[in-house]
Order: C-alpha cells, then sequence, then structure tokens
C-alpha cells in the first residue's frame, strides 16, 4: 500500500471506529491522523494497522484503535504534562501521547521491543519519547510523579504502585478485570487519597506482572 493509501486507511478509522465511539477531542484526533500506525506492526501485516483488533506487535499487543483512542481521551492529556507510557511495545501510544504532552516515558520490559521503540519513535520525529527498560507493574520511579500514567492491556485490580507514581491531580488510565469482566477505569490522585469511576466496558489483553490481589479463605 502507498503512503497515500495509508493516510486514506487512517482517515477512515478515525471517521468510522474513533469518532463513532464518541471520541471528540480535536487534538487527539489530529494526533491520530498523524501518527504512522503500519509503521509500528511487525512487516507484512501494515495491512492490518488498521483494522479495528488488537494487533500483535512481536509479544506486546498494540490496543484496538477503539480502546487506545477512548483511553487517550480519558487520560486529557494536556500540553506540558509528563506521561509513563506502560507496556506500549513498538511505541505506537507513545508517540500518539508525544503529540499531547511534553514529554513520554514508554516503559517495557521486553528489550527488543524497547529498542524497536527507539528505531521507529526516530523515523516518526517523537524526539519527547524516552523509552525505558523494566518491569511494567514496577513503573519507573527516577522520573516520576508523573501526570498521566497510561496502560496498554488490562491489570487484576488496583495498580497501587502505579498510582504512587502520580503527582497530585494525576491520572491513571487503563482496562480492571474484576471476575473476568474488564472495564476502563480512571484513577486520579488528591492529597487525601486516590479516587476511581468506571467510564466504559472494554477488554485488552493482561500486562505482565500484575498479580491479582489475595482473596480470603475461610
Amino acid at each position: 500500500m502507498s503512503m497515500t493509501g495509508y493516510a486514506a486507511a487512517r482517515a477512515n478509522m478515525v471517521d468510522c471506529q474513533i469518532r463513532t465511539a464518541d471520541v471528540t477531542d480535536p487534538e487527539l484526533i489530529a494526533a491520530i491522523r498523524i501518527v504512522p500506525r503500519e509503521l509500528f506492526v511487525p512487516k507484512g501485516r501494515e495491512s492490518l494497522a488498521y483494522m479495528g483488533e488488537a494487533i500483535d506487535a512481536g509479544g506486546r499487543l498494540l490496543l484496538d484503535p477503539r480502546t487506545f483512542a477512548k483511553l487517550a481521551q480519558l487520560a486529557d492529556p494536556k500540553p506540558g504534562d509528563s506521561v509513563l507510557d506502560i507496556g506500549g511495545g513498538t511505541g505506537y501510544s507513545a508517540a500518539v501521547l508525544a503529540h499531547l504532552t511534553g514529554t513520554v516515558v514508554a516503559l517495557e520490559e521486553d528489550a527488543a521491543l524497547s529498542q524497536k521503540a527507539v528505531e521507529i519513535l526516530a523515523q516518526t520525529g517523537a524526539a519527547n519519547v524516552k523509552a525505558v527498560t523494566g518491569k511494567l507493574a514496577e513503573g519507573h520511579a527516577a522520573d516520576a510523579p508523573y501526570d498521566v500514567i497510561f496502560l496498554n492491556g488490562s491489570v487484576p485490580g488496583r495498580p497501587d504502585k502505579l498510582l504512587a507514581q502520580l503527582k497530585p491531580g494525576g491520572r491513571l488510565v487503563g482496562i480492571v478485570t474484576d471476575s473476568g469482566i474488564g472495564k476502563a477505569h480512571i484513577f486520579v490522585k488528591a492529597s487525601s487519597g486516590t479516587s476511581s469511576r468506571i467510564a466504559f466496558d472494554s477488554s485488552a489483553a493482561p500486562l505482565p506482572g500484575f498479580a491479582a490481589a489475595p482473596s480470603f479463605v475461610f
């Protein structure tokens, strides 16, 4: 497919998958229109980049366009924000968020994927993204605190270690699977604690390393 063809596919994705999912933020939509999603999938699978499904990017699934856009809008990224992007694989989510914020730390525990992200992000000109390698569930305390933490997958419960790396007023968004049912959550940190609410039903592949909270056995 030519560059013109990919641009047309990207515009169709925005109009048919993203706008129809109540994603209305103009800056976010503009960023999604700009970032070439086809670069972030394995060679030979570029034609699948704009389908309405999650895509295997070599060991980590890219969120489907609808879920990604709805979560990104929920996070309400602002110019100057610092973002921790968790489990973003080859860097697509970081590339989009980089258009909307000040700095993005892209955390991936697969070193090969992290290196691939560095290479692709350089092609897109995302100079404000720093790719780091480490355990996803531990976050990246070296650059904390963050205004936004974005989860590229599901977790089985409240990610307290990550919430500790938010600034006051900071937001964490992701899919929480409680009893096997996936729901998008937003957590907001305040001086008195952290509040949360469910935003919409959704599903996503689980991120590694997040253990479910132990249950009581009588």
